[in-house]
């Protein structure tokens, strides 16, 4: 008997059943999940989702956004970002991960400058197969920190971010989960300054957060001080395999023994911990090539470095060029 391949263009086709299979697999993250495309359409985004099912059973799986920035600046900013990467089945075939982002590429291109696939596993497998239809591979950094007890976590974090967490608890900083709208609002304010000042990347508008907050598809531990958000931790889980850092700020320089940040990626961790999530991922931590003050502030809380890379395939090269140069102009001014 023939078994058939199919190609899906979106998620109505696609047997829940079978996505919910096949997101149990290593390759899989909160990303890929329903839930996570259901919050980016909510929250504004194109969004789009690509399957291979092969013999009544889906082997390959990706998803993702369309983002661009706000006036002039659209025309060379429009990417399609898979975050996570895709998701790939123990019986998926090399031609089925090249007819995948074949297809991709088909419904992508004429819409965006670049794919960019932001992997949080290893698909080191799959370079040959995707570098002969355009996605070139690039090295990009990572830690996982395994959060096995509380204890094993202490042992592995560096003796003077463990001691920051204790001067920080000793003077009186406080972590709790965000209770109301207006300390997402104090949190965002931290963030934004944070953007504007170092970090000098696009960050979603505050609409993004609150309907992270508000639909529970993100945690949101955050720092007090004298009644004050000083920062904190926004994160998604993913099941019991892992919590994703994506976003994490402080007021790190304001108060004497008060270390916002620190605090607030430790007690996510504790929190892996206590509720027997495995792991605990800092979602990059820049190219090995470049100097990334981040990484180093990363890799004080024990993780082990991995560099799972990035896919990127460029459709229209000029414009590529043009944002590149523009992101860094932006970077060093």
């Amino acid at each position: 008997m023939t078994k058939t391949l199919t190609i899906h263009t979106s998620t109505s086709g696609i047997n829940p059943e079978e996505l919910e299979v096949l997101l149990e697999n290593d390759s899989a993250s909160f990303f890929q999940t329903p839930e996570a495309l259901s919050f980016f359409i909510t929250a504004g985004y194109e969004t789009f989702a690509f399957a291979i099912e092969y013999d009544k059973k889906i082997t390959a799986f990706v998803s993702g956004i369309v983002q661009k920035e706000n006036g002039i600046k659209s025309s060379f900013t429009r990417r399609a970002t898979i975050f996570g990467g895709p998701v790939f089945s123990k019986e998926v075939e090399e031609d089925h991960v090249v007819e995948l982002f074949k297809t991709v590429i088909k419904h992508l291109k004429h819409k965006v400058i670049y794919i960019e696939t932001r992997n949080l596993n290893d698909y080191n497998q799959y370079k040959n197969a995707l570098n002969t239809i355009g996605f070139e591979y690039h090295p990009h950094l990572n830690f996982h920190v395994a959060c096995d007890t509380e204890e094993k976590v202490k042992q592995r974090i560096s003796s003077s971010k463990l001691r920051q967490v204790k001067k920080s608890l000793k003077e009186g900083a406080v972590v709790r989960e965000a209770k109301h709208q207006s300390e997402i609002e104090a949190y965002y304010e931290i963030l934004n300054d944070l953007y504007k000042t170092k970090v000098k990347t696009p960050l979603p508008k505050l609409y993004f957060f609150i309907t992270l907050w508000s639909q529970r598809v993100a945690k949101f531990l955050l720092v007090f001080y004298k009644d004050e958000v000083v920062g904190g931790i926004v994160f998604p889980i993913f099941r019991d395999k892992a919590i994703y850092e994506w976003y994490v700020c402080g007021k790190d320089r304001t108060y004497k023994n008060i270390y916002p940040s620190i605090l607030a990626t430790w007690s996510a961790m504790l929190y892996a911990c206590k509720n027997n999530i495995r792991r605990f991922d800092f979602m990059g931590a820049g190219k090995p090539e470049e100097d990334y003050g981040v990484r180093e502030f990363k890799s004080k809380f024990g993780g082990d470095l991995v560099e799972h890379g990035r896919f990127i395939y460029v459709a229209n090269p000029f414009l590529y060029s043009l944002g590149k140069k523009a992101v860094k102009i932006l970077k060093n001014s």
